[in-house]
């Protein structure tokens, strides 16, 4: 059996709707759009979400959660997280940084800080290169002969201060 063999089942094709062929055909004139109004206009697809002029209910409702003030101003991009027991599929060095990382496919991009967390075991003596550790990862790797080492953040990567501290900064500097 193949799919040039299995019958076409009736009814399961329609025929292409031709609309604006004149009175005789039942769809002419108005080419089943009605009367006048919006949805009879050329172009009158409408964004998702819209409700007509009205304030749309995403705009009404609380929002919630997190938000992540310097990611949503396009300022820093937020850390790439590894885990200690994760350093164990690099392989081959004793000196573990972003680019080894992301060779081995633990972080997607070099450019992003890199923050290590302490979740699962090391076994072997590592240096490791980041931007931030937490204390049980450093605890960890200090515990199996390695070290810890962190890696300045940058100033772009640092959340943009909001008017009340640069007011504040500035009346420290002052003073």
């Amino acid at each position: 059996m193949n799919i040039a063999s299995i019958p076409a089942v009736h009814g399961a094709r329609h025929r292409r709707k031709r609309v604006g062929r004149g009175i005789g055909s039942g769809h002419g004139k108005t080419s089943t759009r009605g009367q006048k109004g919006q949805r009879a206009r050329s172009g009158s697809g409408k964004r998702p979400g819209f409700e007509g002029g009205r304030n749309p209910i995403i705009r009404s409702i609380p929002k919630r959660g997190m938000k992540y003030k310097a990611k949503a101003s396009g300022q820093t991009p937020s850390p790439a997280i590894v885990n200690v027991g994760q350093l164990a599929r690099v392989t081959g060095a004793s000196r573990i940084t972003a680019e080894q990382l992301h060779a081995a496919g633990l972080i997607k991009d070099i450019g992003h800080p890199v923050k290590l967390l302490g979740e699962g075991e090391v076994t072997q003596k590592l240096v490791v290169v980041v931007h931030a550790a937490s204390a049980s990862a450093i605890e960890k790797i200090t515990k199996a002969g390695g070290s810890v080492e962190l890696l300045p953040v940058r100033a772009a990567w640092a959340a943009p201060l909001t008017a009340r501290e640069q007011r504040r900064a500035a009346a420290k500097l002052a003073t």
